[in-house]
């Protein structure tokens, strides 16, 4: 077994089984460009997809659920209410619940649905982009449409006062992935520039840290794990380790095959692929 961190005592090849044998039923209110790729991706990982999202069913089915996505890729104002209600039945039935608040800071209807979400309700991971992050804190961002662009040199630090003002986990996605809770910041060493070639890995990341925190109980190493897990799906697949790709396209099904075939690999100690950083 390999330790993602001796502080957690947690392997990935443990995290792995954990969601395996666990098969979490996730719900994900999710946006209509990559509905798809979550729940195929959620399968993959071995949970159990459900997309309601209609507010009369959504409670009850969050209800029975293990663990909840929200992600606002797509917002709407049914969609909003239907978030809640999911956020809210979450909350109600301890079910884990994931938010992405894709978009954050592009628009002040993006910004002010982010800020409803994790203020009204009890996010244990939230999962952006350096950009959305920054959004979410205040600080200056620069998010096009979905897109973080610019510079964000100190974004540790402004994942852990994001986790200071929300208390959830909070993971921001970019070159080097941070996880980051409200004392202490993680970077994680896995992935590869051909995720960034495909739409949807921001939405694939959220589902999948949903999938890992509905079976495993800590927050943050449900968090270390999925990040990690799905950083080294996507080196396996650019190594062609699940077949030759050509470009794009071709990539995205290695990249699903890789979090299918993840648990079936000899995967390398993660212990230097997550690393602890100061932060000020």
């Amino acid at each position: 077994m390999s330790s993602l961190d001796p502080e957690f005592g947690l392997s990935l090849d443990e995290a792995l089984t954990a969601v395996a044998d666990n098969q979490p039923l996730v719900n994900s209110v999710t946006n209509n460009v990559t509905v798809n790729d979550v729940a195929n991706i959620t399968l993959h990982w071995g949970g159990l997809p459900v997309m309601s999202d209609d507010e009369r069913e959504v409670a009850d089915m969050v209800a029975i659920a293990d663990g909840c996505l929200l992600n606002m890729g797509t917002v709407s104002e049914t969609g909003e209410a239907t978030m809640l209600a999911a956020g809210a039945a979450a909350g109600d039935h301890d079910v884990p619940l994931v938010v992405d608040p894709v978009g954050v800071g592009a628009t002040p209807t993006r910004s002010r649905v982010a800020e409803r979400l994790v203020t009204e309700l009890d996010v244990d991971v939230l999962n952006g982009n350096y950009g959305e992050i920054s959004a979410l804190v205040g600080e200056n961002a620069e998010v096009r449409g979905v897109e973080s662009v610019g510079e964000y040199a100190e974004i540790a630090a402004t994942a852990v006062e994001c986790a200071r003002q929300t208390g959830a986990v909070v993971v921001a996605s970019g070159e080097t992935d941070i996880v980051a809770t409200e004392d202490a910041a993680y970077e994680v060493h896995a992935g590869h520039s051909m995720m960034g070639e495909v739409v949807g890995t921001g939405c694939m990341l959220g589902v999948t840290l949903a999938v890992f925190a509905a079976a495993i109980d800590d927050p943050l190493d449900a968090a270390l794990a999925g990040t990690a897990a799905y950083g080294l799906a996507g080196e396996l697949a650019a190594d062609g380790v699940f077949g030759d790709y050509h470009g794009p396209a071709s990539y995205r099904v290695s990249f699903l095959d890789a979090a299918a075939g993840l648990a079936g690999e000899e995967l390398s100690d993660l212990s230097d692929r997550v690393e602890r950083i100061e932060v000020r």
